[in-house]
């Protein structure tokens, strides 16, 4: 008896590629558009705060500083804190599965959203706003992984990355509502609790269908709910063809993958050997942690957080300009990336990668050099000039790095990984983005512009680690990247 070897997915793609517009794949983008819902609920936190901050209701209800200062930047923070606390709980994913994970995750941002938005003191403000990290974390780790996994191989790139586009969707809303508020209720605090009631919205409607969603296909098989898996890629990726050989070919790899290396059990959800017990795992593990620090630590952050404190420095004092041009900020963000998602399968992931690490240390050394002139000589054109390349440079980090974010971490990591993978870059980014958050508003008010220069010496060295080490994954099935890992040069192998 011989067994024909399978044909692989781009031969097959050749000849048999199913209709993007057929009516399994229509399904597939109705269910990933509810799941981007939780990426506009982590926008419109990352934003909400930013935009209350200039809010002189706020900052004397709490008798918080007009200025930056580490009590400014504890309630950012605190933010990161749970998300680190959030990311030791992610082996969930793989023990109840990915949608469980989800109900989980958007039900507990609905509470922590009422506690915040009715807390009396700052240290019930604070609280509300650890729990609220710490569900939101369950969710945003989870909804990657359930993306990732029940994408066809040939969109993967779009649909994933369109998740994180919908993070500036979020901050649109968010900035709108605080501006909207402040502009008409302004005489009550009003003005800050109505955004903060607003922020439960998005996850309150994931939670009520997501129980109803297919689990991922790669979960099933780790289950050994075969048929369900099978029955959801006939589906979903074969616009219901049972017999179509990207379904056969689908299968057999999964199959054989998750046969070789199960995914967690009850009895290993702490064993993290599955991270680093053999030099491809390794190299996969360093891929997800630098990519999680690189993604918060290239001066993105500080911007978004912290954008009416850099306009502060050059000149910009209205409360209602500092908020029209946060809403700006975040719509540029969100054209940009949602641009960027059609094109990771396009260009590539490291083509898109590099150019915009180049396009960040362009962007900054021009908003030192403008920031800086407008500090020793006053000049309005440079105060302009630094604000314009401000936007230039969010642009550009959204144009690869947000619309990546969910992909790149989660595609180099092999199915048994996967969960705990992200658990990982979850913990990591969570540390980067705290060293940002607390320390960028003291850095910000003692050296000023000089903290961009710090980032352009940082961006030049993320370029160098992206082009010596990071791999290719464009055009791969998640499986076949196992050949590419075991290579001895995994990024020429790539």
């Amino acid at each position: 008896e011989v067994e024909g070897v399978n044909p692989t997915f781009s031969a097959i793609m050749a000849k048999h590629k199913p209709n993007p517009w057929g009516k399994g794949h229509l399904q597939l983008y109705a269910l990933a558009a509810v799941i981007f819902l939780n990426s506009t609920m982590s926008g419109f936190d990352g934003s909400l705060m930013g935009s209350i901050n200039v809010l002189p209701n706020y900052t004397s209800y709490y008798h918080l500083p007009s200025k930056g200062t580490a009590s400014t930047g504890i309630v950012f923070a605190i933010y990161q804190v749970g998300q680190m606390a959030a990311a030791l709980f992610v082996w969930i994913a793989d023990w109840r599965g990915r949608k469980q994970m989800i109900f989980i995750g958007t039900i507990g941002v609905v509470v922590g959203t009422i506690i915040t938005a009715t807390a009396k003191t700052l240290s019930i403000f604070i609280g509300g706003r650890f729990l609220l990290a710490f569900f939101a974390t369950l969710a945003c780790s989870a909804s990657p992984l359930y993306l990732v996994e029940i994408a066809p191989p040939q969109y993967r790139g779009t649909l994933a990355g369109l998740y994180n586009t919908f993070y500036y969707f979020g901050s649109i809303l968010a900035t709108s509502a605080v501006y909207g508020a402040h502009k008409h209720i302004s005489h009550n605090n009003l003005d800050w609790r109505l955004p903060l009631w607003i922020q439960m919205v998005c996850p309150a409607l994931v939670s009520c269908v997501i129980l109803f969603f297919p689990e991922s296909p790669r979960w099933l098989i780790g289950k050994d709910r075969h048929e369900e898996a099978r029955a959801f890629l006939v589906k979903y990726h074969a616009n219901g063809d049972d017999s179509h050989p990207l379904v056969t070919l689908e299968m057999s790899e999964m199959v054989d993958s998750l046969r070789q290396d199960p995914v967690t059990h009850w009895r290993n959800f702490f064993d993290l050997r599955v991270l680093y017990k053999s030099r491809a795992r390794r190299y996969r593990t360093m891929l997800n942690m630098t990519f999680a620090w690189f993604g918060q630590f290239s001066g993105n952050n500080v911007v978004s957080y912290y954008l009416p404190y850099l306009l502060a420095n050059v000149g910009i004092t209205s409360a209602d300009t500092k908020l029209l041009l946060n809403i700006i900020y975040a719509l540029v963000g969100y054209i940009f990336s949602s641009a960027g998602a059609r094109l990771h399968d396009v260009f590539g992931r490291r083509k898109m990668l590099l150019g915009s690490t180049a396009g960040l240390i362009v962007a900054l050394s021009i908003t030192a050099g403008t920031a800086a002139g407008y500090v020793n000589t006053g000049s309005q054109t440079s105060s302009s000039a630094s604000i314009g390349f401000i936007f230039v440079f969010g642009a550009i980090f959204a144009f690869a790095y947000t619309s990546m974010q969910p992909i790149y971490p989660a595609e180099v990591m092999s199915n048994d990984m996967r969960a705990k993978g992200m658990g990982t870059y979850k913990l990591v980014g969570g540390c980067a983005s705290f060293i940002n958050t607390f320390a960028a508003p003291i850095a910000l008010s003692n050296i000023g512009y000089w903290f961009y220069v710090f980032f352009i010496f940082w961006d030049c060295f993320e370029f160098a680690f992206m082009y010596f080490f990071f791999v290719e994954t464009k055009g791969l099935t998640l499986e076949e990247m196992d050949d590419i890992f075991e290579a001895k040069n995994p990024r020429k192998a790539s």
